[in-house]
């Protein structure tokens, strides 16, 4: 747990700084830098991202309880998009044009990471996705910082071929993006 704790730190921690230098026009004007939280705090989803939005604001304590970072206060503007996929793009776009953040992070599912997208794009914001995707998507504007099938899902699949001899099974998963993507990659 500690590793964890410190591992989200660190990203944290580097994230900002380089948000901050690469966006000093807006971080060099106050003595606070901005970062957006965009979880479900409500609805079906809240119960996978709350534990999120409190291991973020968790962090932003212990950085400003250590003196904030290159000087400044680091402040965490929460919104909840109610796991409402559409909401998502609208908090996404609140929290880059209302509150000025500097960086995102937030989503949970590929519903809303894809509804989000165009937002952080045209407003060239930067996102930090925090779980497994599916792949097929690239973007300047977002690190993905969850495993994708190529790091996942094709090397067990490899290894139940190829170790295991395995020579038939089936690829489940639910109607949803993340699975139905996966199993078409590893169709192929």
């Amino acid at each position: 747990m500690r590793h964890l704790l410190y591992f989200s730190r660190l990203i944290l921690i580097s994230t900002v700084v380089v948000v901050t230098y690469f966006n000093s026009e807006s971080s060099s004007a106050n003595d606070t830098i901005k970062i957006g939280v965009l979880h479900s705090l409500s609805g079906t989803m809240a119960i996978s991202e709350t534990t999120l939005k409190d291991t973020i604001l968790m962090l932003v304590d212990d950085l400003n309880r250590d003196g904030g970072l290159l000087g400044k206060a680091v402040e965490a503007v929460v919104v909840d998009p109610a796991s409402n996929w559409p909401l998502f793009a609208e908090k996404a776009r609140e929290l880059l044009t209302v509150h000025d953040v500097d960086v995102i992070f937030g989503n949970w599912t590929s519903v809303s990471r894809k509804s989000v997208l165009p937002v952080i794009e045209e407003l060239n914001g930067l996102l930090f996705y925090p779980v497994q995707y599916e792949g097929e998507e690239s973007s300047k504007n977002v690190f993905y910082t969850g495993a994708a099938p190529n790091q996942q899902a094709i090397p067990a699949t490899d290894y139940y071929l190829e170790e295991l001899g395995v020579e038939k099974f089936a690829l489940l998963g639910t109607d949803y993006v993340y699975p139905r993507t996966t199993n078409k990659i590893l169709e192929q």
